[in-house]
C-alpha cells in the first residue's frame, strides 16, 4: 500500500495531478478540496494517499488531510459508492457539511451532489452515521496549462472539471457561466460553481 507521497508537482489538471518522486511520475486523483491547496507547478508537495487495486488498474487517490482520506475510505465501503462518487462527494461538500447532513438525516442536501440519487443518499445516512460518530474534522485551509503547455480557458477548464466530477455537460456549463466574472481563475470558478450547486 502506498500511503504517502512527497515529490515535485509536475502536472495539475483537476481532478488528476502528477507528482514526480525520484524520477517516477505518479498519477493521482484528488478531490477539489485538496486541489485548492496544491502549490504551483514544479513545487514540492506531500499528499496522503489511498491505493485501489483492480484487475485492469492500480489507481492512487490523494488527500491533503487525514480527515479527507478517512472519509474517502469510509465512503467507498458504502454499497453503491465507488471511488469516483466518493471523490465527487469530497469535492462538492465540505467535510463538516457532509458530516452534519448525515447526522441530521438531511438526504435532501445530499441529493445535490452529482451522482447521488435518493437510494444512495439514504444509504449514506444509514451506513455512514455510526462511522462518523467520532469523526475528527481537521479542515484544510483554503491560468491552467496542459502538460503540452497550451493555455486552456478558465471557463473551459472549470466546465471540464465539473464534468469529471459527475455533472452533465449542459449542467456544468450552466453552473460555470452563472458565476462567471472577468479575472477569475479556473479554481475560483470551480469553487463558486460548486457552491452555487448546493
Amino acid at each position: 500500500m502506498i500511503s504517502r507521497l512527497r515529490g515535485l508537482l509536475i502536472e495539475k489538471q483537476a481532478p488528476l495531478i502528477v507528482i514526480e518522486v525520484q524520477g517516477v511520475g505518479y498519477e493521482i486523483f484528488v478531490p477539489m478540496s485538496t486541489f485548492y491547496q496544491l502549490p504551483e507547478l514544479n513545487q514540492s508537495v506531500t499528499l496522503l494517499t489511498h491505493l485501489i487495486v483492480r484487475e485492469d488498474a492500480h489507481t492512487l487517490y490523494g488527500f491533503s488531510t487525514e480527515a479527507e482520506r478517512q472519509l474517502f475510505r469510509d465512503l467507498i465501503r458504502v454499497n453503491g459508492v465507488g471511488p469516483k462518487l466518493a471523490l465527487s462527494i469530497l469535492s462538492t461538500m465540505e467535510l463538516t457539511t457532509f458530516v452534519q447532513a448525515v447526522k441530521s438525516n438531511d438526504t435532501k442536501h445530499l441529493l445535490r451532489i452529482p451522482g447521488v440519487g435518493k437510494k444512495t443518499a439514504e444509504r449514506l445516512v444509514i451506513e455512514m452515521r455510526d462511522r462518523l460518530e467520532h469523526f475528527a474534522i481537521n479542515p484544510a485551509t483554503s491560468s491552467t496549462t496542459t502538460p503540452r503547455g497550451t493555455v486552456i480557458s478558465p471557463l473551459d477548464d472549470a466546465i471540464s472539471v465539473l464534468i469529471a466530477l459527475g455533472y452533465k455537460p449542459q449542467e456544468a456549463s450552466s453552473l460555470v457561466y452563472s458565476v462567471k466574472q472577468d479575472g477569475l481563475t479556473s479554481e475560483e470558478l470551480i469553487r463558486r460553481a460548486l457552491q452555487a450547486a448546493l
